[in-house]
C-alpha cells in the first residue's frame, strides 16, 4: 500500500477501546484491529497511560506500531528499542518538588511521578496497586525527594475536587502556563500533568510526519477532555457514544457504540471491511 493509502488510526484505551473493567477487549475488536492493519493501515494507542501500563494491550492487540504515551510525551516502537523515530519529553523536576510542598492546596488524593518504566507515589493509603499496573506496592514506588534524580514524562494526580478540569486550569494557572493538564477518560478521573506544548495532537503530528502519511488519512477514536486537540486535527474524529459533552463538540461523528458495545471495531468494520 502507497503512504497516500494509509490510514493512522489514533485510538484511545480507557472509555474508547477497552471495556469499562479498564482492562478487557473483546474477541471482535482483536478480530477487527487484526485485518485492518491487514490491509496495511496502521493502529496506534494514543493514551494518557504510562508506557509500563499499555504494554500489555499492545501485546494482547497483537500490534507492530508506534505507541503514544502520557498523552504525547513519550513516542516509541514497544518491539524496537533502538527506533530512530522515538521522541521523548520531559517535565522539569522542580515541579515535583513544588508540588510536593503545595500539594494540599490542591486538594490530592494523590500523585504520581511518572517515568518509562517505574513511578513514585507520594503515598500508597487508599489507592488502588492495580490502577498503577500492579498487584501490590513495593516500599521503591514511595515517592521521595532523593528518588527523582530524572525528569519526569509526567506526574499523575489524583484529587477530591468535583470539577477536575476547574482544577486543571488552576494548576496551569498556578504553574504560569508552563505544563499541560490533561483528564484520563474511564472511571479514575486522574489528571495528567505533561510538558508545555505536549499533547496526543503533538504526537500523531510527529508520527504522520516520520511514517509520511498525509493529515487527512489520520483518523482518531475517543471519549474524553485529553482528545480534544487530537479531534481539532483529524479529518475524521469518532467520539464515543459515552463520550465526555465536552468533546462532542470537536468530533466530526458521535458514534452509536459505546465503548463496552465495541464502538471502535465497529467504526472501522464499517469503513474499511465492508
Amino acid at each position: 500500500m502507497e503512504n497516500k493509502d494509509r490510514k493512522l488510526i489514533a485510538i484511545d484505551l480507557d472509555g474508547t477501546t477497552l471495556q469499562s473493567d479498564g482492562h478487557s477487549i473483546s474477541r471482535y475488536t482483536k478480530y477487527v484491529f487484526k485485518r485492518i492493519e491487514a490491509l496495511g493501515h496502521i493502529i496506534c494507542i494514543t493514551t494518557g497511560r504510562p508506557y509500563r501500563m499499555s504494554l500489555d494491550i499492545y501485546r494482547e492487540l497483537e500490534l507492530s506500531s508506534p505507541v503514544i504515551n502520557f498523552n504525547g510525551a513519550l513516542i516509541s516502537m514497544p518491539n524496537n528499542k533502538g527506533w530512530e523515530h522515538t521522541k521523548a519529553h520531559y517535565i522539569d523536576r522542580s515541579f515535583v518538588f513544588d508540588l510536593l510542598r503545595h500539594q494540599q492546596n490542591f486538594n490530592l488524593d494523590f500523585f504520581a511521578v511518572e517515568y518509562r518504566r517505574k513511578f513514585f507515589l507520594n503515598t500508597f493509603r487508599n489507592v488502588d496497586a492495580k490502577l498503577f499496573g500492579v498487584e501490590k506496592f513495593q516500599p521503591y514506588n514511595r515517592l521521595r525527594a532523593d528518588r527523582v534524580t530524572d525528569n519526569p514524562h509526567a506526574v499523575l494526580i489524583s484529587t477530591r475536587q468535583k470539577d477536575k478540569i476547574a482544577l486543571a486550569e488552576e494548576m496551569r494557572r498556578h504553574y504560569n502556563g508552563k505544563i499541560d493538564v490533561g483528564v484520563w477518560g474511564g472511571p479514575n478521573g486522574i489528571l495528567e500533568v505533561v510538558p508545555k506544548g505536549i499533547s496526543k495532537a503533538s504526537g500523531l503530528k510527529h508520527l504522520l510526519k516520520v511514517l509520511d502519511i498525509p493529515l487527512e488519512n489520520l483518523i482518531a477514536f475517543g471519549d474524553e477532555h485529553n482528545d480534544i486537540e487530537m479531534f481539532k486535527l483529524a479529518k475524521n474524529a469518532y467520539a464515543m457514544k459515552n463520550a465526555s459533552k465536552r468533546l462532542t463538540p470537536f468530533a466530526t461523528e458521535i458514534l452509536p457504540w459505546t465503548n463496552d458495545e465495541d464502538g471502535v471495531a465497529r467504526q472501522l468494520e464499517k469503513l474499511f471491511l465492508k
